[in-house]
């Protein structure tokens, strides 16, 4: 009977001492309740590769496709009628204001010249004779003033048969180049007729077309840029900005006014950059950019709350480094790693990027 009360009393022990390990076990993990579930949650999260891009400031620039131009084109025309008898300017060539293209044959209007001033020589001196007699009483007021009137339409016939003359040659009306020519030797030109055709290639205009969201950026004087097909770069300023849009293509024409000493060509493909003020801007690498459920391009970037989001950006210029955007804000970490594989406010684990 003794015996069996040491064997209660050891089995009581022992059931004592499981229940206290049991309790034990059940309020440790009671008084711990999230940090078996926040182990399990960090280690759930998608992990993204992220880069910090500081916010600069940028000049902003306008880029368009577009094409050399000639300042003026004028067909140069006949003023008279006449047979060709010389064409002294070579075609494709530079001339100054003032050279002969086309000289026409002079014929009679030299002779007609000629009789012009020797009337005008001969009224002259009747003038000069009647009014010494009108100072010596021989010679009426009225008289004197008939001879006057002689040699002032002596002087008139004068200066038109001299102006008949120079009609004779067809010049330059302003520097350039002499591009085309219309009558040869021999050829007979009416009043109207063209000679041939100059253009003006210093200033050299680069001529584009604006869409509708960037016209009202364009401002008359902005500095632009063309690099041309040829690998020449002008440089110049906007001299005229369309206020209207073409009616087929919604398009505001612009024109840049640019030194071409060179004389580049008219016609010329040319990529421009036109200056249309400065602001905020980040450099981010092209393979950061990515298309949200809109189709709207942008990036996507980490919250200081480790939370995704997407921002819209607008693309300024391309180089060899990255991109330059515009939408964002501050310093910004842009996803560079995974930005395809997450979405908007969903959490993940920010690594720095390699």
């Amino acid at each position: 009977m003794k015996l069996r009360s040491q064997y209660l009393f050891v089995v009581v022990v022992v059931a004592v001492l499981v229940i206290a390990f049991t309790i034990g076990t059940v309020m440790n993990r009671a008084g711990r309740p999230g940090a078996a579930e926040a182990k399990t949650t960090a280690s759930s999260l998608p992990t993204v590769q992220a880069v910090l891009i500081p916010e600069t400031t940028r000049d902003y620039t306008i880029a368009i496709r577009g094409r050399t131009e000639a300042a003026r084109s004028v067909i140069v025309r006949s003023e008279t009628a006449g047979v060709v008898a010389a064409t002294p300017a070579v075609e494709g060539s530079f001339v100054r204001k003032g050279a002969v293209l086309c000289r026409l044959n002079v014929d009679a209007r030299q002779a007609t010249l000629d009789q012009a001033r020797a009337n005008l020589r001969s009224s002259q001196l009747q003038q000069k004779a009647s009014a010494e007699l009108h100072a010596k009483g021989y010679r009426s007021q009225t008289q004197l003033l008939q001879d006057q009137a002689s040699a002032d339409a002596a002087a008139a016939a004068v200066r038109q048969a001299e102006l008949g003359v120079e009609q004779m040659s067809i010049r330059a009306p302003f520097d350039g180049v002499f591009d085309r020519r219309e009558a040869e030797i021999g050829t007979y030109l009416q009043p109207g007729q063209p000679c041939g055709t100059m253009i003006e290639l210093n200033p050299l205009l680069i001529v584009g077309d604006l869409p509708e969201t960037e016209a009202a950026k364009i401002q008359v004087g902005a500095p632009a840029t063309a690099k041309l097909t040829s690998g020449e770069t002008l440089s110049g300023r906007v001299r005229y900005a369309a206020r209207e849009a073409d009616a087929q293509t919604r398009t505001y024409r612009v024109e840049i006014a640019a030194a071409n000493p060179r004389m580049t060509r008219s016609g010329l493909s040319a990529d421009v950059r036109i200056a249309s003020g400065a602001g905020a801007a980040h450099l981010v690498p092209l393979s950061a950019l990515v298309l949200d459920a809109a189709g709207r391009q942008g990036v996507r970037y980490v919250l200081a709350d480790n939370k995704v989001a997407f921002s819209p950006v607008q693309v300024l210029e391309e180089t060899p480094s990255g991109i330059w955007v515009v939408g964002l804000k501050g310093p910004v970490r842009i996803i560079t790693v995974g930005q395809s594989y997450v979405a908007e406010g969903q959490k993940v684990r920010a690594a720095l990027a390699r």
